[in-house]
């Protein structure tokens, strides 16, 4: 990773550790629409992804001393939403469905099949909570599976079987369309 992408953000985040409310809005104009972007693919609800927008920006702004330049403001500030997310999922004791022990997907021939990117979301939107956060955690967030793992207080097969699963499913939903 390049310095620059490390500290591109370094005076904002200084004006931001001293309280300058601009600095601060700056910083959230920034970032809110990706990080809104992010928690409604995790929790699938308009108000609870506006909500935790709000409370991981509050925690941004109360922790910002805390950042240490050991990654990117974004990559952490993403941590801290993905977290915001995965807690509030486990206050509303949402059943992630999460099995070890279901039967494996048998792998078919992945077929050369093109999508519209508004089709491929709505599809995300339709599957159950468990195949969702997972599919969104790894394939369009970046984290792997050990990452996941952690995250999510699962075992790392689990989460391997559960994206293959939330793939197929997917594809199932996306073939009715």
């Amino acid at each position: 990773m390049d310095n620059l992408d490390i500290y591109i953000h370094a005076p904002l985040l200084e004006e931001c550790r001293m309280g300058n409310s601009r600095a601060q809005s700056r910083l959230y104009n920034q970032y809110c629409k990706a990080m809104y972007n992010l928690a409604y693919r995790i929790l699938n609800n308009r108000e609870d992804a506006e909500d935790m927008l709000q409370e991981a920006f509050i925690e941004c702004f109360r922790s910002i001393d805390s950042f240490r330049f050991e990654s990117t403001f974004g990559a952490w500030l993403k941590r801290i939403m993905v977290n915001k997310c995965i807690n509030q999922i486990k206050k509303k004791k949402i059943d992630l469905t999460l099995y070890e022990t279901l039967p494996a997907v048998v792998d078919v021939e992945e077929e050369e099949v093109k999508y519209d990117m508004t089709k491929i979301f709505e599809g995300i939107e339709l599957l159950p909570d468990g195949y969702r956060i997972i599919l969104t955690l790894y394939l369009l967030e970046g984290y792997d599976h050990g990452e996941i793992s952690q995250i999510l207080g699962i075992s790392e097969s689990t989460s391997k079987s559960q994206y293959s699963r939330a793939k197929e499913k997917l594809r199932t939903i996306l073939s009715k369309k």
